[in-house]
C-alpha cells in the first residue's frame, strides 16, 4: 500500500513547517498523533505527488497546486511497528507561498500548528516518548510541539528533512545528492 505526506513549509514570518494533530478516532492507528498532512493513495490519484497535493487540501485546506511550490522529494519510508498497516510513505517538501495559510478542514485532524524549523535544531529540542507497544513499553525519540510529542514516521521524515538541502528552503535546493530524489 502507497502513501504519500506534504512538509510544507514557509519563510515568513520566519522558516516553519506545518504539523497536525489527528483527531482521535478507534478506526485510526494515528488516532491523536502529531503528522504531517498525508494519507494513503486514492485509485484516482495520478501518482504519490497528487496524493500529497489532495490530501493537503482535504486536511487543512491548502491548495498545493496553486499556492505551493514542489521543493523535492525525500526517500520512501515504512514504519517499523508490525501493529500500523503496511505502507510505503512518500514525503514531499513544498515552499507555500506569502498568504497562504491552513486550517482544520477535516474531521480527521484536530489542530494546525506552524513550527520554526530553527524550534528543532536548538539545544534540547529532541526527547523521548514512552510507547505501549504490542512488545510492552518502550521509549521512541521524539520533538515536543505544544507539549505533544512528535515521533515515529513524522520524526524520522523531519530527520531526512534537516539533514537535506531542502532545510534551506530555496527552490533550487533540491538539486542535492543528500538523500533527496526528484
Amino acid at each position: 500500500m502507497q502513501a504519500a505526506v506534504a512538509l510544507v513549509v514557509r519563510r515568513e514570518p520566519e522558516p516553519s513547517f506545518l504539523l497536525v494533530r489527528r483527531a482521535h478516532s478507534p478506526r485510526d492507528p494515528w488516532s491523536g498523533q502529531m503528522a504531517l498532512p498525508g494519507g494513503r493513495r486514492d485509485p484516482e490519484d495520478t501518482d504519490l505527488r497528487e496524493t500529497a497535493v489532495r490530501e493537503t487540501r482535504e486536511e487543512v485546506g491548502i491548495e498545493l497546486g496553486q499556492s505551493g511550490t514542489l521543493l523535492g522529494r525525500l526517500p520512501d519510508l515504512k514504519p517499523t511497528s508490525r501493529a500500523i498497516p503496511r505502507l510505503t510513505i512518500a514525503p514531499f517538501v513544498f515552499l507555500l507561498s506569502e498568504g497562504s495559510d491552513a486550517r482544520v478542514a477535516s474531521t480527521e485532524i484536530a489542530a494546525v500548528y506552524w513550527v520554526p524549523v530553527a524550534d528543532l535544531t536548538a539545544p534540547g529540542a529532541r526527547s523521548a516518548v514512552a510507547v505501549e507497544t504490542p512488545a510492552g513499553k518502550r521509549e521512541f525519540p521524539c520533538y515536543r510541539v505544544e507539549g505533544h510529542p512528535v515521533w515515529g514516521l513524522t520524526y524520522r521524515i523531519l530527520q531526512r528533512f534537516l539533514k537535506s538541502r531542502l532545510a534551506q528552503l530555496s527552490p533550487d535546493a533540491g538539486d542535492t545528492d543528500r538523500g533527496v530524489v526528484e
